[in-house]
């Protein structure tokens, strides 16, 4: 209930629910830009409300040939920077963050492979050896339920041809000459964010790749706070000496179970987690004993003693700066990071549903400029669907203008009698109808590849309805 009063409230203009149609939207998310030239700022809300419409196909079928060639002198503009492009969104989803609590700032890395595309100018390797394109580290805002309020910053780079030197070598390189410095855009960010949200706690959460001591180490704001999946067992001011062994021997606290959802052939299941806490002083890594202090951490630990056979057990050791004293804490922790989910999923919806890979632009800078833009369309995707899970039950005002539910139910339906506003929960489901979906009694809610797929065919759907409702 709380979640949907705040989006009621929001419904009225400055809360987390998006605007009631896609142009409204376009103009919330994007027209306080200012890449020096009120046209520019004109176009990226045309470009972000015809976009939005078909973000899976090339440009030239999304747009006329004059729209066309506006978006290339767009993309190809200097004046055009990403941090220019969000700018605005991230304003409007300060609005958003400010009416809630505690909200989950999650960081994570992603990999554009533009290998086919051998014209494109200064792509770097890939993890893979062979690809070539560019690497983008996000931060996306989530509430603890997990409805992505969105995009707060991006950064994108390129890794350089060679890296010479031996792991060793490399492992001993100040953190700044790494690429694990990515890590740090976040705390920075959100210490910058906080000024603005005031009474809102921040929670930045990342993956085990963000296992770095100086990151723990980092100044934050009163209000700002960490939570890390540990990837070395640290060595720690405790009788057993390391992480590990210093909070297994902790008593049993508690149990949780947790979703665990389908991925290739293994089919979605429930894993029962045995939960431990205990608070841990840290000592630095040895190479830095003379640079950085010791560190008091809050650490939970849950394992999956009964994993069904063949299947690797989970396993997750968090470390957190935000004080954890009771199993109703820990479990809260381990329920927030289990969100991190929200953030794949926002990058899987970029790149399949927005189909980034697949455009061509020339060169680094364009496909970058794109892809901020289609980073806000993708959140939009991801936003809708989730929101219809965990809270169906609100109006579908929320996210639909009045054309496209009436003409959706007629659609659906095979009527020309549109009848009251149905819940979001029934809209979103009529709408993965149009993508096959069967909505039979053992099938799991539809995901996004089948929402977005329905929302392009609900968008055709609205242009015949309105066209057939004009009157002569």
């Amino acid at each position: 209930m709380a979640l949907r009063a705040r989006l009621n409230r929001g419904c009225s203009g400055s809360g987390l629910a998006i605007g009631d149609n896609t142009a409204d939207w376009a103009n919330e998310e994007f027209a306080q830009a200012n890449p020096g030239d009120a046209r520019l700022s004109q176009r990226l809300v045309a470009l972000a409300r015809q976009l939005a419409t078909s973000p899976h196909t090339s440009l030239p079928q999304a747009l006329s040939p004059a729209e066309l060639k506006a978006a290339y002198r767009f993309f190809a503009n200097d004046l055009i920077d990403p941090d220019g492009v969000l700018a605005p969104h991230i304003a409007q989803t300060l609005r958003r963050m400010e009416q809630i609590p505690v909200v989950l700032a999650i960081q994570d890395t992603t990999e554009f492979n533009l290998t086919h595309l051998h014209a494109t100018e200064c792509l770097g390797p890939c993890t893979g050896g062979n690809e070539r394109g560019f690497l983008m580290h996000s931060l996306l805002a989530v509430s603890p339920e997990g409805l992505p309020l969105d995009v707060l910053g991006m950064k994108t780079w390129t890794r350089p041809e060679a890296v010479t030197g031996s792991a060793a070598q490399c492992k001993s390189r100040p953190i700044h000459e790494k690429e694990s410095v990515k890590w740090f855009v976040g705390p920075a960010h959100l210490s910058a964010l906080k000024v603005r949200c005031a009474h809102t706690q921040l929670i930045g959460i990342g993956d085990r790749e963000s296992d770095v001591y100086e990151l723990f180490a980092t100044q934050r704001p009163e209000g700002a706070h960490w939570l890390v999946r540990a990837a070395w067992n640290r060595r720690a001011h405790h009788p057993q000496r390391n992480l590990w062994q210093a909070v297994l021997g902790t008593p049993v606290a508690g149990h949780i179970d947790l979703p665990v959802p389908a991925k290739g052939t293994r089919a979605q299941r429930t894993a029962r987690l045995t939960l431990r806490y205990a608070p841990v002083r840290l000592q630095p890594p040895k190479a830095r004993a003379g640079q950085l202090p010791g560190l008091n951490v809050f650490a939970i630990h849950a394992i999956e003693d009964e994993p069904p056979v063949g299947i690797e057990p989970i396993e997750w050791m968090l470390l957190s700066s935000v004080p954890t004293h009771s199993p109703e804490q820990a479990l809260e922790r381990l329920q927030w990071y289990a969100r991190r989910r929200t953030i794949e999923t926002w990058h899987r919806v970029l790149k399949s549903g927005c189909r980034i890979e697949a455009r061509q632009f020339g060169t680094l800078e364009r496909f970058v400029r794109a892809t901020a833009l289609f980073a806000v369309i993708a959140w939009r995707i991801l936003y809708t669907t989730l929101l219809a899970r965990l809270d169906g039950e609100l109006p579908c005002d929320v996210v639909l203008q009045p054309a496209d539910w009436q003409a959706l139910y007629c659609r659906v339906h095979r009527t020309t009698r549109p009848p009251d506003m149905p819940s979001l929960q029934q809209a979103v489901l009529w709408i993965a109808t149009l993508d096959g979906y069967f909505n039979r009694h053992n099938d799991p809610p539809p995901g996004t590849t089948v929402i977005w797929r329905g929302f392009l065919v609900l968008h055709e759907i609205t242009e015949m309805f309105r066209i057939f409702n004009s009157g002569p």
